[in-house]
């Protein structure tokens, strides 16, 4: 079972289904999950082979509308978010600076059924945060692109746990992948990355002519994409194909989604 399942099976035995009605509206606790995890695969930080940092401090912004329908249960939603974090990360192997913490905080620039995430990354022994990556308005579907120069990973605030004085080696140059969807980037960060319209995959695509598990990135030299038995198949570079090369710039179809595939040494 997928941790946004097991959430929100969670959320269903709350308060008696207090949450069931509260969120019988446009925002769904679902959807914000589903946003965070997408936040912590666009701002993870490759340290080495077995270390990669992502973002522990969330901030969900609201519309007026949505934040007063929802503040009531803003710290025990916030702690239910904040576990599922935690359990993704485990999942995709994945580690935090410091504790966990998802806040919600009205926007007045937000019209009703809309949300904004933005994350940084907040060390427990430090006082100066990484300052936070803001997040462009979404409604209930994927994609949070980071504000920061293009092909510039976000810093952690300080060396992850158990370096030596925060001191060492630099890690040796490594290949840098990412897809781009709808100007939307998604960093490849692990040996495989599915996409689909279930939101079980690693990248969730909101079109109708998507399988819910359409098909699958596996990072490597070279780097390849597999069709997992979609209804419409997969176009890259112009050719209908199950199984293709990628190389820096593919054109990837999925329905009538138009997907980018790049890397970059460094």
């Amino acid at each position: 079972m997928g941790v946004l399942k097991r959430f929100e099976q969670r959320l269903e035995g709350l308060v008696n289904g207090t949450f069931a009605k509260v969120f019988k509206s446009e925002v769904q606790p679902v959807e914000i999950a589903g946003a965070l995890q997408r936040e912590c695969d666009n701002n993870a930080t490759i340290w080495n082979r077995e270390r990669t940092v992502v973002p522990n401090d969330f901030i969900v912004e609201l519309s007026t509308p949505d934040y007063e329908r929802l503040s009531p249960y803003s710290g025990q939603l916030g702690e239910e978010l904040a576990g599922m974090v935690r359990e993704y990360a485990k999942q995709q192997r994945y580690t935090f600076m410091g504790s966990v913490k998802v806040h919600l905080e009205k926007a007045e620039d937000l019209d009703t059924g809309l949300y904004r995430v933005r994350s940084r990354t907040l060390a427990a022994s430090t006082s100066q945060p990484q300052p936070p990556h803001g997040g462009a308005p979404a409604h209930g579907g994927y994609g949070y692109p980071p504000q920061r120069p293009a092909g510039m990973p976000p810093m952690p605030a300080g060396p992850p746990p158990g370096a030596p004085g925060g001191a060492g080696p630099l890690p040796p140059t490594q290949t840098r992948r990412w897809i781009e969807i709808n100007g939307t980037r998604h960093q490849i960060s692990r040996p495989t990355m599915v996409l689909g319209r279930s939101t079980e995959t690693d990248v969730r695509i909101d079109d109708p002519g998507v399988s819910r598990r359409h098909c699958e990135i596996r990072a490597g030299n070279p780097t390849t994409i597999q069709d997992l038995g979609s209804t419409n198949g997969i176009v890259v570079d112009g050719q209908h194909t199950t199984r293709a090369t990628l190389r820096d710039g593919s054109r990837i179809v999925v329905g009538s989604t138009t997907i980018i595939y790049r890397q970059a040494e460094g």
